[in-house]
């Protein structure tokens, strides 16, 4: 009779097209998977892969054993997040996906603090700008940064993601206008156009291909260098108020705005643990949120603002009508 790890192995090899790939999947050795699946198709009285230059290809029974193996492991993995989701107890392992430009400038610190309220819960980070597959339990609870929400799961969302135009400290003694002097100056942009495609689209529309002098696949790298004074930069304010050097030079741009969303799988909201994290990151992130949402921007202009002037906006700091750029500056203090 076969049993389960009978269809992981077949399955393995066909993912993988290879006994090596299989094996290392499998964390056993080559000569392992060999045998069995000598054993497997010696049982079935067929085989289940044609050998070729290109690899192992499935025979027609191959393919129906695969089929019937990834089915058994999605239900597999769903018996698994019911019983999970069953745990009234705040303890375990909590597996977290994030990105290293979330985790570094936001989650941080809220990981911290939430292990020191709950010392039973061990913390597993995936850090990665792919999404994980929450349905089948790559991670239990994702922290995102949105700009179009498409996840059929349960989630969050704890903030929104201010963007706005930042430069070297020096560039905030002089006026600047978003929408007239974009292509007066070098700009710097996020070299993956898909993942930061509205501020792709902006830069196309208020600066220009020939102005664009750096390019970077890296948040962090595109502030140190706006920040040394190689050009402005649109930067999530969140990350821009963290760098020391950078001037935040324009207001919030609307059509740049993104969410923070915290995602979990339905099966798993009950889960204590899940539950807890939920709770704790949702209340510690309220309390960042006026730097997330750039919220603190019209304070400032209001101060600074000259007598007569109407600073105009919302009671939440980040209205649609935005506050004119020559009378605001925010500057990061070295």
């Amino acid at each position: 009779m076969l049993s389960w790890d009978d269809f992981r192995y077949v399955k393995a090899i066909a993912d993988s097209r290879s006994l090596a790939g299989a094996a290392e999947y499998l964390g056993v050795n080559h000569s392992t998977v060999f045998r069995r699946l000598a054993q497997i198709e010696q049982e079935l009285g067929t085989r289940l892969f044609e050998r070729n230059r290109a690899g192992y290809a499935l025979t027609t029974c191959g393919e129906e054993m695969v089929e019937l193996a990834g089915r058994m492991g999605e239900d597999i993995v769903s018996f698994e997040r019911k019983v999970t989701g069953q745990d009234l107890r705040p303890s375990g392992e909590l597996r977290i996906t994030t990105s290293e430009l979330v985790l570094r400038h936001l989650l941080n610190d809220v990981l911290v603090a939430f292990r020191r309220a709950y010392p039973e819960i061990v913390l597993d980070i995936v850090v990665s700008n792919q999404r994980l597959n929450l349905s089948k339990r790559d991670a239990d609870v994702a922290v995102r940064a949105i700009y179009q929400n498409s996840d059929p799961l349960l989630g969050r969302k704890v903030a929104r993601i201010a963007w706005a135009v930042f430069g070297a400290r020096a560039l905030a003694r002089a006026p600047f206008d978003p929408q007239a002097d974009g292509r007066r100056h070098d700009w710097l942009a996020f070299a993956d156009h898909i993942s930061t495609a509205r501020a792709t689209r902006w830069l196309k529309d208020h600066v220009g291909e020939k102005r664009i002098v750096y390019r970077a696949n890296s948040m962090v790298g595109l502030a140190e260098a706006a920040a040394g004074g190689m050009g402005l930069a649109l930067l999530p304010c969140y990350v821009g108020s963290e760098v020391a050097g950078l001037a935040q030079l324009s207001p919030p741009l609307a059509e740049l705005e993104g969410e923070l969303w915290l995602i979990t799988h339905p099966d798993l909201r009950n889960t204590a643990r899940v539950r807890a994290f939920l709770d704790f990151c949702s209340a510690e992130i309220a309390q960042r949120r006026r730097t997330i949402e750039c919220s603190d921007w019209p304070d400032q202009f209001s101060s600074r603002n000259a007598p007569g002037v109407d600073a105009g906006g919302d009671a939440d700091g980040c209205g649609e009508e935005l506050m004119p750029a020559t009378l605001m500056r925010r500057v990061k203090s070295q």
